[in-house]
């Protein structure tokens, strides 16, 4: 005795619900875990750009601040200072700030931090300016 098609189709309705469901579950948690994502992803943006910023921002004025108190200075190793100083600005001037998508980027501010870190650690290379230097 064989089965009518309408009976076959209450029965593939049945069968075939796991797997329906499966789908649709799926479909849904994926929806969900983009929308989750996206929004963790630009939450975690903002916070590591504005970390970013806010240590080049350090770095911009510490070279500032130095530039203006050197550049009255007229002896060689204070024109030697000028010069990293300029170096660093420059690269903190070039650095692209509105491209997230730069392909360099973080080797670029690997440069920066090691250029900081070049100049303002070593011992020849101490920042210091006496009253007889700003006199001058």
């Amino acid at each position: 005795m064989a089965a009518s098609p309408r009976e076959e189709d209450l029965l593939d309705a049945i069968v075939m619900a796991d797997a329906r469901f499966h789908g649709e579950g799926y479909q849904e948690g994926f929806a969900e875990g983009t929308h989750a994502g996206i929004t963790e992803g630009k939450r975690y943006g903002a916070l590591h750009g504005a970390k970013v910023g806010s240590e080049i921002g350090c770095y911009y004025g510490f070279c500032s601040v130095w530039r203006s108190l050197l550049q009255n200075c007229a002896d060689e190793k204070h024109s030697k200072k000028l010069k990293v100083l300029d170096s660093l600005l420059g690269m903190i001037q070039d650095f692209p700030y509105e491209d997230p998508t730069y392909s360099k980027l973080h080797e670029d501010l690997d440069k920066i931090r090691g250029k900081f870190k070049q100049d303002t650690v070593t011992p020849d290379s101490i920042y210091s300016v006496t009253k007889e230097d700003q006199q001058t």
